[in-house]
């Protein structure tokens, strides 16, 4: 039996799939982060022991994480979830734990339960895409992840898509993930004058029900999120993107945003298809668990 861990910011959720894929038991504690680097190694160490206590046996374990793992240093990096950058997170839990663990980043566990029996089952490439707090990316070549030499493959949220634009935790400014995240749907809805309360979902709603400024801003995501994602396919060229996280709840994404896309990809037509993940939330700890059937390339 495998054990899928799922680290992100507010909670840590653990799944264990069996030798078929079929989930037997499914926990989720808080992550506490704002306690430091610390109480969340042990806050992992101690859900996975509640687990195999009630499988009764010992798994392995793979884990989904905000970020990556160094290639240069080991040390996790790239992680909003701050307080664990430049930390040996692998090194620590292995020692806690006893035992050998695959870590890798939790958009390409995504993907890689998206790509093994989710919405891209039985495509040769598929791109992984979570929109919600932040923009993530993953990259599945048959059924092989592909972390990529530096181990930030499918990172496409940390592209400049706007010169000048909205501050972004990785220090640069107008990154794709400060626009067509759910933070940055709102945040735009804000700069131009709508109520600073509102969140991304409201704004949504909003703008279904005819609310002009609402409207504006989805406009201005769907052309932001058919240039940044037309960068993507341009290089790529997968056989489907799955999306993920809050805001592929979105339906309008797969219409006008998919038309915004065939306008800016370099084709004569677009017809890569962009579907809604099968999973839903339960992707990410899915693909943590899948991480021991899964080769790299």
């Amino acid at each position: 039996m495998r054990i899928g861990i799922d680290l992100g910011g507010t909670k840590i959720e653990g799944v264990v799939l069996d030798h078929d894929g079929s989930e037997l038991l499914r926990k989720r504690v808080e992550t506490r982060q704002s306690e430091g680097y610390q109480v969340i190694l042990d806050t992992i160490v101690r859900l996975i022991g509640d687990i195999e206590a009630e499988v009764g046996e010992k798994c392995s374990v793979g884990i989904g994480t905000p970020g990556a793992i160094s290639a240069v240093t080991g040390a996790m990096k790239n992680s909003n979830t701050t307080c664990m950058n430049g930390q040996p997170l692998l090194e620590d839990l292995q020692a806690l734990l006893d035992r050998p663990l695959r870590i890798a980043n939790d958009a390409n566990c995504f993907a890689l339960s998206e790509a093994l029996d989710g919405a891209g089952q039985g495509c040769g490439v598929v791109f992984g895409v979570i929109m919600g707090t932040g923009v993530g990316g993953g990259v599945v070549f048959n059924g092989k992840l592909h972390q990529g030499h530096q181990h930030i493959g499918g990172e496409w949220g940390h592209n400049i898509l706007e010169q000048g634009g909205p501050d972004c935790y990785c220090g640069r400014k107008g990154c794709v993930e400060t626009l067509i995240s759910g933070t940055g749907l709102a945040a735009d809805f804000h700069r131009h004058g709508g109520d600073r309360s509102l969140i991304a979902n409201d704004i949504v709603s909003m703008a279904a029900q005819g609310n002009e400024l609402a409207e504006a801003t989805m406009q201005r995501f769907f052309d932001r999120f058919g240039r940044a994602m037309a960068m993507a396919v341009n290089i790529l060229d997968p056989d489907i993107i799955v999306l993920g996280g809050g805001l592929s709840n979105i339906d309008r994404l797969y219409t006008e945003g998919c038309e915004q896309v065939a306008r800016y990809a370099f084709n004569d037509e677009f017809i890569t298809p962009i579907l809604k993940n099968v999973h839903g939330d339960s992707s990410g700890v899915r693909g943590a668990a899948q991480l021991w059937g899964c080769n790299e390339i």
